[in-house]
């Protein structure tokens, strides 16, 4: 499982149709600044997410890989490799509640 922001929509017309009606995410995972230790930074990656949570852009969400993508009810038989699955509200990480942004 790991924290990334929501960075933007993928729309894709054509697909299989096990997918349609699948909503399509571009997602940013992010880990803890390793010098501050205070707030989040960007990992530079970007992955295509299903969401099935109702996630927005800027959000700042949990999702899993692999296998474990494919656990929910609603990703059981579809071919997803990542999966949003929470919305966060606040992250506390050594008694202080991290920065969101």
């Amino acid at each position: 499982m790991f924290i990334g922001k929501i960075v933007g929509v993928v729309v894709a017309t054509q697909k299989t149709e096990s997918m349609r009606g699948s909503k399509l995410l571009m997602i940013e995972p992010y880990v803890i600044d390793p010098q501050t230790r205070d707030h989040f930074v960007t990992t530079s990656r970007s992955l295509v997410a299903v969401d099935v949570v109702g996630a927005g852009e800027g959000q700042f969400v949990l999702a899993v890989q692999g296998s474990s993508a494919r656990m929910t009810p609603e990703t059981k038989p579809l071919p997803v490799d990542c999966t949003i699955i929470g919305i966060i509200d606040s992250v506390t990480f050594e008694r202080k509640t991290l920065t969101l942004e």
